[in-house]
């Protein structure tokens, strides 16, 4: 059910974006319950000039190889589960791709289960019509 967008500038290296995708969809299936093949996802790369930030926010100082995340998903999950979802990106990403934990921005959208429909014009998690 959670549909990701990665945003990230082209001065990363070609597959980049999949790698960063990789880890996000193996900490939603590990974190935060999200079920196997359960992966839609969409990766873009921007120029410099279409990644408009601050150079910090909150004492935390931005490079330009920051990576936007975000995540809709079902609401319910808790305060706990979504922390460990946070640092277990932030580890993984920084572990295996070399990215500085600063870079990584994390953004949660949570709906309502009716607000999906995965093909075919149906609500496949909404009540019984």
């Amino acid at each position: 059910m959670p549909l990701v967008r990665i945003d990230h500038g082209k001065q990363h290296p070609l597959g980049f974006g999949k790698a960063v995708g990789d880890i996000v969809y193996r900490a939603m299936i590990e974190e935060i319950n999200v079920p196997a093949d359960d992966k839609f996802q969409i990766i873009s790369t921007h120029d410099g000039s279409e990644l408009n930030i601050a150079p910090s926010y909150l004492g935390i100082e931005y490079s330009t190889g920051i990576v936007f995340i975000q995540v809709t998903l079902n609401a319910g999950r808790s305060f706990e589960l979504k922390k460990k979802f946070y640092h277990r990106i932030t580890d993984d990403l920084s572990a295996g791709l070399g990215m500085r934990p600063q870079d990584i921005f994390i953004s949660l959208i949570e709906v309502a289960k009716e607000n999906w429909s995965f093909g075919n014009g149906e609500m496949q998690y909404g009540p019984a019509a």
